[in-house]
C-alpha cells in the first residue's frame, strides 16, 4: 500500500518534469502548469512522508514520546483559526463548544494531528454548507482520580458514510472513494493517525452515522 500511494505523485512528476523536458519549446503558460502540477504533487508527497513517519514513530517508540499538559481548547481554536479560509470557500460553520483551559497530558504534536485531521475530513467529505460541531465534557472516576477522562465529541451533519464503510474507515490507505479522496490532497492515513494517537493517549475512539445526517466521532482523553 505504501509502495503504491509513493508511487502514484512520483509518476505524475516524472511526468510532467519529462514533458517540459523533451520539449524545449512548449510554450509558457503550459510549461508554468506543469511546474505547478508538479509542485502540487509534491506536497502531496511530502504529506504522506509526514504522515507514514507520524505512524512509524507511533508503532516503534511509543516509549520515546515526551509528555507534557497540553491545551486542548487553544489546539481547537488555533485550528479553527487555521482553516477559516477553507470553512469558509466551503461555506461551512465550525461550532467550538469547547469550555476554556481543557488540559490532557500527552503529546502536543499527536494531539494537535488528533483535532487537525478531524476538521480537514469534515472540510473534505462533509459537503458545502454544512456544520462541524466539537463538544467535550469530563468524566471521572470517584475513586481513582487519575482515571478521569474527556470525552470528546466531534460531527458534522454533511453525506456521512455508507454503514459498510465504517468499520473500516480507520484502516490505514483505506479510502470510501478512492478517486475522490486522492483529488481530494488526503494521504489516507489522517484517520489511522487519529485512532493511534488516541489509544497512545489512553483513550478510545468509535464512529457512526448521526440520524441527521453526518459523521460523529466519539473519543476520550486521559485528563
Amino acid at each position: 500500500n505504501i509502495a503504491h500511494e509513493l508511487k502514484t505523485p512520483v509518476a505524475s512528476i516524472q511526468g510532467y518534469l519529462e514533458t517540459i523536458l523533451e520539449n524545449p519549446n512548449i510554450n509558457d503558460a503550459t510549461r508554468e502548469q506543469f511546474l505547478q502540477r508538479s509542485y502540487a504533487q509534491s506536497q502531496r508527497l511530502t504529506s504522506l512522508l509526514q504522515d507514514i513517519s507520524t505512524l512509524n514513530r507511533m508503532d516503534d517508540a511509543p516509549e520515546m514520546m515526551s509528555e507534557e499538559n497540553v491545551n486542548i481548547s487553544e489546539i481547537v481554536s488555533n485550528i479553527q483559526k487555521e482553516t477559516a479560509l477553507q470553512l469558509q470557500r466551503k461555506e461551512m460553520t465550525f461550532c467550538n463548544h469547547l469550555q476554556p483551559n481543557i488540559v490532557v497530558r500527552g503529546s502536543t504534536s499527536l494531539l494537535y494531528s488528533v483535532f487537525r485531521n478531524l476538521t480537514d475530513n469534515a472540510i473534505a467529505y462533509a459537503g458545502v454548507g454544512t456544520t462541524i460541531t466539537i463538544n467535550a465534557e469530563l468524566s471521572s472516576n470517584k475513586m481513582f482520580d487519575d482515571h478521569r477522562k474527556w470525552h470528546f465529541t466531534f460531527s458534522d451533519n454533511g453525506v456521512g458514510v455508507a454503514p459498510e464503510h465504517l468499520p473500516r474507515i480507520f484502516e490505514r490507505f483505506y479510502r470510501v472513494d478512492k478517486g475522490r479522496s486522492r483529488k481530494m490532497g488526503g494521504t489516507g492515513l489522517g484517520l489511522a493517525i487519529v485512532k493511534n494517537a488516541v489509544l497512545l493517549h489512553g483513550g478510545t475512539i468509535s464512529v457512526h452515522n448521526n440520524e441527521q445526517g453526518g459523521l460523529c466521532f466519539e473519543f476520550t482523553l486521559r485528563a
